[in-house]
């Protein structure tokens, strides 16, 4: 979406459905990434950690803290493309640098990738179904979903 957005607005500018769409992206990217972060760093990360052993330590250590970097760099991205899109709801004439959209997209890609292809193997192989459950109930909680 926001890639068609630079799009739309390299056509059409800052017309109502460019608005909407700017609104939109912001809903979602200020609460989606930063519950998504939280729900690894303050709750998957350290119950990895818990239950390492052996040579899972270095690789999981390695793999933590490239997640987390990243978690960092996806965040300092977004505030700058937010700001465009801010501007954009407010009835500017902007454009977004699709270069900056591109890389912000990229990354997410390749962040969302390593988290299924070696994150979460290694979190079903090294957690159980308490520690799973307790995970879930705090990612609910952490969204304001009442926990059944």
């Amino acid at each position: 979406m926001l890639l068609g957005l630079v799009e739309h607005l390299a056509r059409r500018g800052s017309d109502r459905e460019a608005r909407a769409e700017a609104a939109e992206l912001i809903l979602y990217f200020d609460a989606a990434p930063r519950q998504h972060h939280a729900d690894e760093e303050v709750d998957l990360f350290p119950a990895l950690i818990e239950s390492m052993a052996g040579s899972d330590a270095v690789c999981l250590r390695e793999l933590i803290e490239h997640l987390t970097a990243e978690h960092r760099e996806l965040d300092a991205r977004w505030r700058r493309v937010r700001a465009a899109l801010q501007r954009i709801v407010e009835g500017e004439r902007v454009s977004i640098e699709p270069g900056e959209v591109e890389a912000l997209a990229g990354l997410h890609q390749r962040h969302i990738e390593r988290e299924e292809r070696e994150l979460l193997p290694m979190a079903a192989r090294l957690l159980g179904d308490d520690d799973l459950e307790r995970l879930g109930r705090a990612m609910r909680e952490r969204r304001g979903i009442a926990n059944a």
